[in-house]
């Protein structure tokens, strides 16, 4: 701090006492009133009391908003182009949920359903690149938490309701499709918030579960109309639950033998060894969380 002249215009006056009693409804909040004496304006900044709203303004400063860039680091062409390139496979994916849902009004499910399929991997595939290409973003996640909640919290339920639409009571498949789709936004919502694990999902992520549903539908599984209702409000649960769910990095470093049962089994039968792929993996979350509790 200067000395002289100067120390008077830097002077601080701190006053500390009770709100006035005209404000009404916050007669018990302490204020503290910072007062800068100087060139620059009065600053005052009010501290209410604990659960009391207060308005924090700045007199005489610019009021524009503050731009924050989507697109963190350095902004050069190429990271610009990698960004969009890698948001791009976010809104196709986004799109081609819009279309499933189309196709699923007209009647045409599987359709619908190969065009889930593929809003996974435009999932799978914007993710990927934008770790690979240094471009990932806060912006990025929350792109991406909406497209998924298009594609697989809303499109996914659209399309099993169809399929189930002539095999079980209308009501029934629309209480257990809107479950998936409260479930998934459940889902997202908590995975945005919750610090994350390399190793394992809490609750089976939505990506996962709207690619069994897809396949379900797609591959035609020969089960009963109820078995397969049972099926979707299980997925649902499974969702929110809290069971750990290894993720697919780790499934891959799995030793090869095991690889060799499913591997005949889908050349032999393969829906039914989809069930039980799906069926063991679902069984695996409980499993894992039950074993970390004796420990």
């Amino acid at each position: 701090m200067r000395r002289g002249g100067s120390l008077a215009r830097q002077a601080l006056m701190v006053r500390v006492g009770r709100r006035s009693a005209e404000t009404g409804r916050a007669a018990t909040a302490t204020r503290a009133e910072v007062l800068h004496v100087g060139f620059d304006p009065v600053r005052t900044i009010t501290i209410p009391a604990p659960g009391v709203p207060v308005d924090v303004s700045v007199d005489g400063a610019d009021s524009a908003p503050v731009s924050i860039p989507l697109l963190p680091g350095e902004r050069t062409m190429s990271r610009r182009a990698s960004f969009a390139l890698v948001n791009a496979c976010t809104l196709a994916s986004l799109g081609l949920g819009l279309m499933a849902i189309y196709l699923a009004m007209d009647g045409k499910v599987q359709i619908a359903a190969a065009f889930l399929v593929a809003c996974v991997i435009f999932d799978g595939l914007d993710g990927a690149l934008a770790r690979k290409l240094g471009v990932a973003s806060p912006f990025g996640a929350q792109m991406d938490s909406l497209a998924d909640m298009c594609s697989f919290g809303l499109a996914a339920p659209v399309v099993v309701y169809a399929s189930l639409a002539d095999e079980v009571p209308q009501a029934a498949a629309a209480i257990a499709t809107a479950l998936v789709a409260g479930c998934a936004a459940v889902r997202l919502a908590r995975f945005n918030v919750s610090p994350k694990d390399g190793r394992f999902f809490c609750g089976v992520p939505t990506t996962m579960a709207a690619a069994v549903l897809a396949l379900t539908v797609l591959i035609g599984l020969p089960l009963p109309g109820m078995v397969m209702l049972a099926g979707v409000t299980l997925l649902a649960f499974a969702m929110v639950s809290s069971f750990p769910y290894a993720k697919l990095a780790r499934l891959l470093k799995m030793p090869p033998w095991l690889w060799v049962l499913p591997i005949v089994g889908a050349l032999i039968e393969p829906r039914m060894t989809f069930v039980m792929i799906v069926a063991t993996y679902l069984v695996s979350g409980p499993i894992l969380w039950m074993r970390a509790k004796r420990v």
